[in-house]
């Protein structure tokens, strides 16, 4: 198998966990109230909000390494068929 081939599976399969990712986070805060006025009764609601943010945070580094390899991993798949191109026109 081919160098790029392998390279684009793995973007592939970076950029889909990346994807799945964002989707979460999307459905996380989805949940999330901007505001919230609660009296003593509804603290559980705050504590949900609390937690959920906690969630959101605790994604928020995972998405941006991902984010940034699968930048860099594109990157490198598109300067690696540039130089093959060039390497093959060249003979």
């Amino acid at each position: 198998m081919s160098t790029l081939i392998e390279l684009l599976i793995a973007w592939g399969v970076l950029t889909a966990a990346l994807i799945v990712l964002l989707i979460y986070r999307g459905t996380l805060t989805m949940q999330e109230d901007d505001q919230l006025f609660l009296g003593d009764s509804d603290a559980h609601m705050a504590r949900e909000q609390v937690e959920i943010m906690a969630k959101v945070n605790k994604l928020g580094p995972l998405v941006k390494v991902l984010g940034t390899a699968s930048a860099v991993l594109i990157l490198t798949i598109a300067g690696i068929a540039v130089y093959q191109q060039m390497a093959q026109m060249q003979q």
